[in-house]
């Protein structure tokens, strides 16, 4: 790949009376080690100690959050534990509560709403607030941070902090909230620009990740600096699509309106307890997924036209299926279609132990646009809107007395419920989906 020659040159960069011009817009609250203070928070024998909060009690899994403690010896999300136990001898792991974690993010929202709206939830533990003309100055921008601060200390826990930062449009914000943690408020304003980046590492920008690193360092870019040097025509060859141009943007402050997404799949997985391993029992594992996967489907308003099944095993190997339906949301559907992928890839496995069950609904399209069809038949000579009356029947019962409570089929009953929410830290649930 050819270097790109430039030049590092401020006339590269809007002028510094733009610049300066240009008024704090965005107000970015980043929650320090959100598990691991959530989890300080409720136990006070943890704080101040080396933890990990992990998806299961075993060595062979990984940290999926570790608190400042544990930080200092190198572990941090999705470290092996028996690595992060061979770096620091003192390290406790907790099972992760993600009721606790949600229960936790809508308090942080509530706390939050009572000194700004907030604009935008990002992530679990993130959330972005626009402000106004009046409270643009860095006087006025200190003074609700520390506001929220004070608020989030009193009425969510004292050891639930956050780092805050505020700059002219939202990915700078974000930005400098990692410039300074635990507990920081950073300022990225006009006149910071771009001098008080400079010293970050091209990994600390928001959509610069290890392989896009390396592309770009093979354009012989090998710092910010020099990343911000490039002009829009450089920047899109760099990237190879227009979101160069939008990190052009993004470097200089403008404030640029999000681009639209769509939802393309859903699913949940679940890294199994040694006692769920078997073959026998790691099947109603991937039952009970398929379960909670279709409601959350149904509560969301989508349907789907197809379901994948993927397994990975002690030894190292992993087997992926998918099978494909008419526009579906029902339990009943899915269920047959993964106890058919099911037998059809153990066939080809040999007696083997389940590490990992996955199940996921793929071509999602909103219900309301999908049109009723001619002739509607499911497995099993059931039709497809008794089954889907079932279902929703299943729903309510579930809402009102327990995820639990009623199933179709045997449910595994060994160690801690596997079934609960597990989040992904851009996909917050809803209080409801602990009953799915």
């Amino acid at each position: 790949m050819t270097l790109l020659k430039f030049q590092v040159l401020d006339r590269l960069w809007y002028t510094r009376e733009m610049a300066q011009s240009l008024p704090n817009r965005w107000l970015y609250i980043d929650f320090n080690s959100f598990f691991a203070s959530v989890e300080q928070q409720l136990n006070p024998a943890l704080r101040g100690k080396p933890i990990a909060v992990v998806p299961v009690q075993t060595d062979s899994t990984c940290a999926i959050a570790a608190s400042y403690e544990a930080k200092a010896f190198g572990i941090k999300t999705g470290t092996p534990i028996y690595e992060a136990k061979q770096k620091c001898k003192q390290l406790i792991c907790v099972l992760a509560q993600h009721e606790a974690y949600t229960d936790f993010h809508h308090r942080i929202l509530k706390e939050i709403d009572k000194h700004i709206p907030v604009s935008q939830v990002c992530s679990i533990d993130e959330m972005a607030c626009q402000l106004m003309s009046n409270e643009s100055s860095v006087e006025q921008a200190t003074a609700i941070a520390h506001r929220i601060k004070q608020g989030l200390a009193s009425h969510v826990g004292p050891f639930v902090k956050c780092s805050i930062g505020v700059a002219p449009n939202r990915y700078l914000a974000k930005v400098a909230t990692d410039m300074q943690k635990p507990d920081g408020l950073t300022f990225l304003s006009g006149e910071d620009l771009p001098h008080k980046i400079y010293s970050l590492k091209l990994l600390d920008l928001p959509g610069i990740g290890h392989n896009m690193e390396l592309r770009i360092r093979r354009f012989g870019i090998i710092d910010v600096r020099t990343l911000c040097g490039l002009d829009l025509l450089q920047i899109r060859k760099v990237w190879g699509s227009v979101l160069g141009e939008r990190m052009w943007h993004h470097l200089r402050g403008v404030d640029l309106s999000e681009l639209k997404t769509e939802r393309r799949s859903m699913g949940h997985s679940h890294v199994m307890a040694p006692e769920l391993r078997g073959p026998d029992k790691a099947r109603l594992v991937a039952r009970r997924l398929t379960l909670k996967v279709a409601s959350r489907l149904r509560r969301m308003g989508y349907v789907a036209s197809n379901i994948s099944l993927s397994l990975d095993v002690e030894n190292g190997f992993s087997y992926q299926m998918a099978a494909s339906c008419f526009e579906a949301n029902d339990s009943l559907t899915f269920l047959h279609l993964v106890d058919e992928m099911w037998k059809q890839i153990l066939e080809g496995m040999g007696p083997v132990r389940i590490k990992k069950v996955g199940v996921t609904l793929r071509q999602l399209t909103e219900g309301s646009s999908v049109q009723p069809e001619l002739f509607e038949q499911l497995p099993g000579s059931q039709g497809r809107e008794k089954a889907e009356r079932i279902s929703r029947t299943l729903d309510t019962i579930h809402q009102r007395y327990g995820s639990n409570s009623l199933s179709l089929g045997l449910l595994p009953t060994e160690g801690r419920s596997f079934s609960g929410v597990k989040i992904a830290f851009t996909n917050i649930p809803e209080v409801g989906e602990f009953e799915e």
